[in-house]
């Protein structure tokens, strides 16, 4: 068994959570690399979609919204197929 679903499993015999052969999503910490354009995208994005406080400070979590992007894109374009035929 491999490392990673190994950790899993232990955390689901932990929480006492049930893991399915699909159709839950569970959230991976991983490092990613995007470039400077699309994180200046996403940030803008982010700012636009959330506005400004009482104070005129935007705040927004950017790493959550790119974590976000990031998971709608994979989504969207089916990256468990993806994963199966790497």
């Amino acid at each position: 068994m491999c490392r990673t679903r190994e950790l899993l499993r232990k955390k689901f015999l932990i929480t006492g959570e049930k893991m399915t052969a699909s159709g839950e999503f569970i959230t991976v910490r991983v490092n990613v690399e995007i470039t400077a354009a699309s994180l200046q995208a996403i940030v803008e994005k982010a700012k636009k979609e959330t506005g400004r406080d009482e104070k005129g400070f935007y705040r927004v979590d950017t790493a959550d919204w790119t974590g976000k992007v990031i998971s709608d894109f994979l989504k969207k374009y089916d990256f468990e197929a993806f994963a199966k035929e790497a």
